[in-house]
C-alpha cells in the first residue's frame, strides 16, 4: 500500500510539473508577443526556459512507467477500455508535443520572424495537444467504465 501511495505522488507531481511547464512556456510566449517582440516564440527554448521543456519532457517520460506500475499493484487488467483509451490519447499527445517541440527548435534555429502562418501552426499545435493531453488525464482520473 505504501508503495502505491508513493507511486500516486510521483505520478502526481509529474502532472504538476507538466502542467506548470507548459504554463511558464505559454505565458513567457504570451508576454514577447504582447510586448511586439518577433522572436519571442524562438526565444521560448532558450535558458531559462530550458528548464520548462525539460521539465515536461521529464514528466512525459514518467507518466507511463508510473501509470503501468499503479495498475499494475492495484490488479487492474491492462484490456480496460479506459485505460487503452487513454493510452491511445496519451500517445497522441506526445506526439504533438514532440512535433511542437521540432517545430519551435527550427524556428529558434532559423533566428528570423516568425511569420504569422507559422505562429498559427504552433499554436494550433499547442492547443491540439494541450486539449489532447488534458481529455487523457480525464480519463486516467474519472476511470469510466
Amino acid at each position: 500500500m505504501q508503495n502505491l501511495m508513493l507511486l500516486k505522488a510521483l505520478h502526481g507531481l509529474a502532472t504538476a510539473l507538466l502542467i506548470g511547464g507548459a504554463l511558464a512556456v505559454v505565458y513567457r510566449w504570451a508576454r514577447g508577443w504582447r510586448a511586439g517582440d518577433p522572436a519571442a516564440l524562438g526565444q521560448t527554448l532558450q535558458r531559462p526556459w530550458l528548464f520548462a521543456w525539460l521539465a515536461m519532457g521529464l514528466s512525459l517520460l514518467v507518466f507511463p512507467v508510473s501509470g503501468w506500475w499503479m495498475v499494475h499493484d492495484t490488479g487492474w487488467s491492462l484490456g480496460q477500455t479506459w485505460l487503452l483509451s487513454g493510452s491511445v490519447l496519451y500517445t497522441v499527445g506526445i506526439l504533438c508535443w514532440l512535433l511542437l517541440l521540432w517545430r519551435v527548435n527550427r524556428l529558434r534555429q532559423a533566428g528570423q520572424a516568425v511569420s504569422a502562418g507559422q505562429r498559427r501552426t504552433v499554436l494550433g499545435l499547442s492547443i491540439v495537444g494541450g486539449v489532447i493531453l488534458v481529455a487523457a488525464l480525464g480519463v486516467m482520473v474519472l476511470k469510466p467504465v
